[in-house]
């Protein structure tokens, strides 16, 4: 989060956002000014206008975006149209589990901490970055052609704040957004523990 000013009411700090946040629509848009002061842009569902693309574009030059859509598949589609249009956008994911409210997931649904919390850790992509975690590292970890492997994609996704993506796309997401062989064996550290207690 780029700044952190005073902010009459409950809250006394409210983070201010410096970037333009991407959104689906106007609920995701109170979401998140409940939870930082922000600028957004709504895509209208995934049926994303050229005008809505304009827009994304001129923020990302003048200011930055980052994009915070729906944790499913709509939400990851839009997320892959603006970020192939609008190349160097940042990345903000929220864990399905905390944007689901009675069998909706959204952004909407989300607690403002929770919106803070995947704000606070943000990936820039990096189209041309070296692969540091291979395939054959999935493997031996139960991330892929693993019986709980979905599932296990599911908690290191959040755990490293890069969101649910099947085999190949979680492959990709490590090396895009520069996840290092560090950050990936603590995730999996805190992964295995949790699975451990548990168990117990």
């Amino acid at each position: 989060m780029t700044s952190v000013r005073p902010r009459s009411g409950r809250e006394a700090y409210h983070p201010l956002i410096k970037e333009v946040i991407v959104v689906e629509g106007r609920d995701d848009t109170v979401a998140i000014k409940r939870a930082v002061e922000a600028d957004t842009i709504e895509t209208g569902g995934s049926a994303i206008g050229a005008h809505v693309i304009r827009r994304v574009r001129l923020a990302q030059e003048r200011r930055g975006v980052i994009i915070l859509t729906d944790p499913d598949h709509a939400g990851e589609r839009i997320r892959k149209i603006v970020s192939q249009k609008v190349p160097g956008c940042k990345h903000a994911f929220i864990p399905e589990s905390e944007a689901t409210l009675k069998g909706d997931i959204g952004v909407e649904n989300a607690s403002p901490e929770a919106i803070r919390a995947a704000l606070a850790r943000v990936h820039t992509e990096m189209p041309e970055a070296e692969t540091l975690i291979d395939w054959d590292d999935l493997i031996t970890t139960g991330l892929v052609i693993h019986k709980q492997a979905a599932a296990r994609r599911m908690k290191m996704g959040n755990l490293l704040g890069i969101g649910y993506g099947n085999g190949k796309q979680f492959h990709k997401r490590l090396r895009i957004f520069g996840i290092t062989r560090e950050e990936f064996a603590a995730a999996l550290s805190q992964l295995e523990a949790e699975e451990q207690q548990s168990n117990e």
